[in-house]
This record gives C-alpha cells, structure tokens and sequence, in this order.
C-alpha cells in the first residue's frame, strides 16, 4: 500500500503526469484514468505509482514508463511503477476533461 503524499506534492505530481500522453489515444494518463493511485513506498523513499494500460497487450508500456521518468524529473528523487491489471481499464474511468479531449480528437465516447 503506497502511503499518502502531502497535499502540494499530490498536486505537483498529478500536474506533471499530465505530460505524460498515451501515444495511441493522445489523451493524458491522468484524465483517460490510467494512474489508479500514487503515494510514498513504505519506506518514504520512492513515488509508487499504481497505473494500468488501455490493455495489457500495450506495446507503449516502455514508451509511457520513459514519459513518467521525464514527467516526474526534479518532482521526485525515486519512482517505480506498480502495473495493475485489476480492476480492468474501462472507458468508465476517462475523466470528464478526458471525454472532451477525447471528443475533439474524432472519438465517440
């Protein structure tokens, strides 16, 4: 269980994986609800990020692990990616902002 961070690093890091875009979709990690949760490790010396994938089969794991690396630079000392595949990605989880950037890309959701 990753331990909660303070409220302005919250906001920061929440921010900078705003950057981070999945290549296939063009929307970012955070409003299309890939980021599941985000916290300290037990130990307070690493950002684990809880995330998932539009599928398990995504060939651009690497591609997205290089733009949260990027993303997190100067924010965070340590970082490690904890990839979840439960509960499954849905459209359910894509944010309102995400819908609407998702919309003016051509997509129907």
């Amino acid at each position: 269980m990753v331990e909660t961070l303070e409220p302005e690093l919250y906001d920061q890091v929440e921010e900078a994986l705003k950057d981070v875009v999945d290549p296939e979709i063009g929307v970012n990690v955070v409003d299309l609800g890939l980021i599941y949760d985000f916290g300290w490790d037990s130990e307070n010396s690493a950002l684990v990020l809880q995330m998932t994938l539009t599928s398990a089969e995504c060939p651009l794991q690497d591609d997205i692990s290089d733009q949260v690396a990027e993303a997190l630079d100067g924010i965070v000392d340590s970082f490690r990616i904890n990839w979840v595949w439960m509960p499954a990605w849905g459209p359910d989880k894509i944010t309102d902002d995400g819908r609407d950037m998702m919309r003016a890309l051509g997509f129907n959701v």
